[in-house]
């Protein structure tokens, strides 16, 4: 770089020119900044010199880049920081906002990186806090934006392990963020009155990500505005008490600028979520609901602010709060509820006359209303709750609403309808049920005087020889729709209050008749005579069966004649299913005339669905449903029938010669019968049914998939369905696959799955990484890893017999098996749900079932193959704890902590407590580990991270690879309870050593199951009193911290 001019230059075209071309050449430049430590002092020169805020942008952010990489020594680290701490108290009121951002963002972050490493790293707190005691404004709010940022950089995970992030967020949640907060709660009181709107935003924005904190290690999902309980910790019990800390919000949210009203707001919702727990007595959590009613009674009196969208949808998730927190009774204590009560309702109910407007907001409404009548049997004493008055007023407020917008969709020709929006259409119904039921009586006679007239209508215009006005038409049918839709969510719950069962069964009958009547019209003319002889006694129905036939009829109408129209045919199918899963409904269904005709015309000519590629996935569940109704009959002779029109499409496959064999004629034939038999073998639950399958399928259409697997392995729209159909059919649930003694038939299984597994590897493999690669490559083999898991631990195979007789189906499914694990980086099968848990599914079935060919691996490959199962433990990364739910993360720390059980007992039972020679997997263990000392001691000291700073609801799983790890070696552990001891404090260190003797405490040297339970519930005892332990010391540190806090802000 020839001179800081040109430097200058260079940053203005890379921030600000249009040509995609120059900032190109800008960015190649300049990158060295962000890729070399070299040029460190470089970006400190140019921090120094620089004028243009670009160049500062640069420095700020190439420095960021450069401790991102986490390479930088501790020393170095240190004084980045010290400097840029220090220019931000020399320079920042100087600089442009996005460069005092950049400044910021790389001290919290080095912060964080270096939490443990050094103590003075933990300084910035202090050091902020100074900033707020200069004279100068603007030091002030650099101050607050250094807080702000730290808080946020504390709670998000970055490119760190999850367990680290875990300990450190832990740690500066308990040395730190009341401080913080009583520091944000001290400007808002300061800045009340002393500076314009705008600059109140911070301490504001501070507050709200406090109160936003992920205090107990379960990140909210993003993507949701929905939430659950703040877990505040006992030490801010003070601050709630006060009545000043809900009061400023309030105070705030009366400032005229909204950004500042909304996040007052957003403020006051969290406070509205904080566990009940955190007020020890009665008076004062009705104390602090007292001051919150009293602030949205104002609001709603006065109306200040919800003219403002983002105003009023943060108002109403406040009162969708109260009964989340609140109990009824408690709000009835209230010496001012029914004022309150009233003004709620009447504010909901114009939110639902104005849909438009507050569509996405009524829902928290609805929820607190359905909250609140759900709560009325619960409730004792004599005071009136006024939910008689009010919750009728709101039930017809939403039909008329939900009415009176399919008239104003039409008229302003709006696109955006809630019908055609399942999730939000669920979300809007999702209350009304028990509304309506809270006086079903009333409710009824409201929906059905609505809903008549438009029966009605709707079949004089069906009677007319001319369509007539078709939009005229489409308003009569949206909402007769939404009339069905709010029926279906009545009739789906049972609720007792306000009349009695047998009422509400004639009151359900009523409303049932009306949408049973509305079928009757909108299929007349439509379907096929002989589905619907007995139709015409539908206004008689006397007789459940009756009742039966009419639903199974406009199933199949729907499945006839709505062929194109996707969703309507898997909501048709989910109905089915639903019938056809109960063993009482679906006996009753094989009586059914319509139900046989399903069964016998199962055919594209029928149901032209079937040859819909768009719902080639209802396929399998129509094939599931049929498969169920087949097999609650013992008839081999109706199976073979039914099977007869796939048998066909078989055999025309097995005759199309390889070339013809890639036509989409034929690929899209192949597809359909591996859905269709998916289908079918997912319906078998038992022996006898799985047997028909087996028969059928083995041995003559065997050849037909493994041919179809050789030619379309580039093709993952044919070998997916495939695959899924060979892993359902391996599964051995309920025990299906039980053969008789004498057969062969396991083993002829498994050497078929062995062909198809073989011959997909082989050629996947080979294939270059396309642009999709999970969908081109990953898809493909963690089915088949499923495929292979399943058949090695499906306890239908003696596996030595292979061996044995020389026959090499196993020894090759489990090489191209690994190639293909092993071909994946570690980095993909985390980032991949499906991916991981299939392959450390894999994984463990291996340890478990088939070590021998694990350990007679090479080092390198053994050992990496280990080193996976660790980073499984403890999800390497923040990707793994943003796309994985807590469910999955669950069974994948299972298998692995199940897989290195198996690792770490083997060693223990053939190597530490053997009593002959070693086996030669025995030696090959020794081997590896003795090339690789660490790698035990660091899966165990992952483990105990895990146990103590985790909230890990998998204790029993977790606690069995810790004792295998331990009986290896007591060194191991020794070393293990010192370093974890060093790393706490000095006066604690005692205590806690005493928690360690007490997790040993009647262990024996051997892992016998009786053995494993007592170390089992020692461990929880251990890590219930290690965090006792931690919390004590914590609440004297914070104790301190609010002395000290007192004495600098007194």
């Amino acid at each position: 770089m020839e001179s800081l001019a040109q430097l200058e230059l260079l940053c203005e075209k890379l921030y600000n020119s249009r040509d995609s071309a120059e900032r190109a050449h800008a960015e190649s430049i300049l990158k060295c900044f962000s890729e070399n430590s070299d040029y460190i002092s470089q970006c400190q020169y140019i921090l120094d010199n620089a004028s243009t805020p670009y160049a500062l942008m640069l420095a700020s952010s190439s420095l960021l880049n450069q401790v991102n990489d986490r390479s930088l020594s501790l020393q170095l680290r240190l004084d980045i920081r010290n400097y840029v701490i220090n220019y931000l108290a020399t320079r920042g009121p100087k600089l442009q906002t996005f460069v005092i951002k950049s400044l910021i963002q790389l001290v919290c972050r080095i912060t964080k990186f270096g939490w443990f490493d050094d103590d003075k790293f933990r300084d910035i707190v202090k050091e902020a806090a100074d900033f707020l005691s200069l004279a100068s404004q603007d030091h002030y709010f650099i101050g607050l934006k250094i807080l702000y940022h730290l808080v946020g950089e504390m709670n998000q995970a970055n490119a760190m392990p999850l367990t680290l992030h875990r300990k450190i967020a832990c740690s500066f949640k308990d040395q730190f963020l009341l401080q913080i907060f009583q520091i944000s709660l001290t400007s808002l009181h300061q800045l009340k009155t002393e500076v314009p709107d705008d600059f109140r935003r911070d301490p504001l924005s501070l507050a709200l990500r406090c109160l936003s904190y992920d205090f107990v290690g379960c990140p909210v999902d993003e993507s949701s505005e929905e939430f659950g309980t703040v877990q505040l910790p006992a030490s801010w019990r003070p601050l709630l008490q006060d009545p000043s800390t809900v009061q400023i919000f309030f105070d705030y949210y009366k400032v005229n600028d909204t950004c500042v009203s909304k996040e007052a707001l957003e403020c006051l919702v969290r406070l509205a979520s904080v566990r009940r727990s955190i007020f020890v007595e009665d008076p004062s959590r009705t104390q602090f609901l007292s001051h919150l009613m009293s602030g949205t009674k104002e609001i709603l009196q006065t109306g200040q602010g919800l003219a403002d969208h983002g105003n009023y949808h943060e108002f109403c998730r406040l009162l969708g709060r109260f009964k989340v927190n609140f109990q009824l009774s408690e709000l009835l204590s209230i010496e001012f509820y029914g004022e309150w009560i009233g003004l709620v309702a009447e504010f909901t109910t114009k939110s639902l006359l104005s849909w438009q407007w507050a569509s996405n907001s009524v829902y928290y409404l609805l929820s607190l209303w359905s909250r609140l009548v759900t709560s009325v049997p619960y409730l004792k004493g004599d005071t009136p709750s006024m939910l008689d008055e009010t919750v009728p007023k709101i039930t017809e407020g939403f039909i008329t609403s939900r009415i009176n917008s399919v008239q104003a969709s039409f008229a302003n020709d709006s696109s955006d309808d809630t019908l055609d929006n399942v999730d939000v259409l669920q979300e809007q119904l999702e209350s009304l049920p028990y509304l309506c039921r809270f006086q079903y009586q009333n409710s009824s006679i409201y929906i059905i005087n609505i809903m008549e007239p438009l029966l009605q209508a709707y079949m004089e215009r069906s009677r007319l020889p001319a369509p007539g006005d078709a939009n005229e038409l489409s308003v009569i049918e949206g909402q007769l729709t939404w009339l069905v839709h709010i029926i279906a969510a009545i009739l789906k719950i049972r609720q007792t209050i306000g009349c009695s069962q047998e009422s509400q069964e004639l009151i359900d009958a009523e409303l049932a008749a009306r949408v049973l009547q509305l079928i009757n019209v909108t299929d007349t003319g439509v379907h096929a005579q002989q589905l619907y002889a007995r139709l015409s006694e539908l206004l008689g129905l006397n007789d459940h069966l009756v009742l039966l036939n009419v639903i199974v009829g406009k199933i199949a109408t729907n499945l006839k004649c709505y062929a194109e129209c996707e969703d309507v045919i898997d909501h048709t199918l989910s109905l089915f299913l639903e019938l056809a899963s109960g063993y009482m409904t679906g006996k009753l269904l094989l009586k059914l005339e319509s139900t046989k005709f399903i069964i016998a015309n199962h055919s594209r000519e029928t149901f032209p669905f079937l040859e819909e590629y768009r719902c080639a996935r209802s396929r399998t569940t129509f094939y599931y449903i049929l498969g169920c109704l087949i097999f609650m009959e013992d008839t081999p002779v109706k199976f073979r029938s039914f099977m007869e029109p796939l048998l066909q499409v078989a055999v025309n496959l097995e005759a199309t010669a390889d070339a013809a064999f890639r036509t989409d004629v034929v690929k899209y034939a192949f597809i359909g019968l591996m859905r269709d038999l998916r289908g079918i073998a997912m319906a078998t639950n038992s022996r006898r049914t799985y047997g028909l399958l087996f028969d059928w399928l083995y041995p003559s259409r065997m050849p037909l998939l493994l041919k179809a697997i050789s030619l379309y392995a580039d093709e993952p729209e044919v070998t997916t369905p495939l695959l899924k159909f060979m892993c359902e059919f391996v599964l051995n649930k309920a025990q299906r696959l039980t053969f008789d003694s004498s057969s062969p038939n396991g083993i002829l299984l498994f050497r078929e799955v062995s062909k198809l597994i073989v011959a997909y590897g082989s050629r996947i493999l080979l294939l270059p990484n396309g642009t999709d690669i999970y969908g081109s490559k990953y898809k493909g083999i963690w089915i088949s890893l499923a495929v292979l898991s399943r058949a090695l631990c499906g306890n239908y195979v003696n596996f030595g017999v292979f061996e044995l007789y020389g026959d090499r189906a196993l020894a090759d499914a489990l090489d191209i098996s690994l190639k293909m694990s092993l071909s994946v980086p570690l980095s993909d099968i985390l980032a991949f749900k499906k991916l991981s848990k299939a392959f450390y599914g894999y994984v463990e079935v291996l340890f478990s079932n088939h070590i021998t060919f694990v350990l007679n691996l090479d080092t390198n490959t053994f050992v990496h193959i280990v080193s996976t199962l660790e980073s499984g433990l403890k999800g390497l990364d923040t990707g793994i704890s943003t796309q994985f739910l807590l469910l999955d993360l669950d069974v994948v720390c299972n298998l692995c902590a199940s897989a290195i059980d198996s690792l770490a007992a083997f060693y223990f039972n053939n190597i530490t407590a053997a009593d002959g020679p070693p086996s030669p997997a025995a030696l090959n263990l020794a081997r590896h580990i003795g090339e690789f000392p660490t790698l035990f001691p660091q899966i165990l000291k992952t483990l105990f991270e895990i146990i103590i700073f985790e909230d890990a609801g998998n204790q029993w799983s977790l606690s069995r690879p810790i004792l295998s790890l331990i009986m290896i070696s007591e060194q191991m552990f020794s070393n293990l309870r010192a370093q974890i001891l060093a790393s706490q404090p000095v006066d604690q260190q005692q205590r806690l050593s005493q928690c360690f003797d007490k997790l040993m405490t009647d262990v024996a040297t051997n892992l016998e199951p009786k053995n494993r339970d007592k170390f089992t519930q020692n461990l929880t005892t251990f890590r219930h009193d290690f965090l006792n332990a931690q919390i004590e010391s914590e609440e004297m540190v914070n104790l301190l911290l609010e002395l000290q806090y007192r004495f600098l802000f007194s």
